[in-house]
């Protein structure tokens, strides 16, 4: 997976009026930067090896909150927070667990959606 494969994914999924809508709160950026990336990488990894890669998920479509962590809000943001918006985003059906390569490219896309969630974020700071 490439950084271009990131980010075109990123504004694919930017230009869907649903999606657009997940931003992270300043709750969200207090977390983030206590925590620090790398904390906030590994949660992804779980979150997405234990409530999406299985081939059938626990409760698959309601697995992923709306808030409380910022990972979760990037789920929804990046398609990435059930297997149906898996399936209809990414092209990957349901009813087989993901492979690796799968879940390390789901976690790239839920990082580099925080990123730009907490870049834009910094960049309109500075501009006011």
């Amino acid at each position: 997976m490439t950084d271009s494969t990131i980010s075109s994914k990123l504004n694919a999924l930017s230009k869907s009026k649903f999606r657009s809508k997940f931003k992270l709160t300043q709750k969200d950026r207090e977390y983030i930067a206590a925590k620090g990336l790398e904390t906030i990488k590994d949660h992804a990894f779980q979150f997405i090896n234990n409530r999406v890669a299985p081939a059938f998920p626990k409760n698959d479509g309601k697995q992923t909150p709306v808030k409380g962590h910022p990972v979760f809000i990037a789920q929804h943001g990046t398609a990435t927070c059930c297997r149906k918006c898996i399936q209809k985003w990414h092209g990957i059906g349901k009813g087989r667990a993901l492979d690796e390569a799968e879940v390390d490219f789901f976690v790239a896309l839920i990082m580099g959606w925080i990123e730009r969630q907490v870049d834009k974020k910094e960049g309109e700071a500075f501009r006011q």
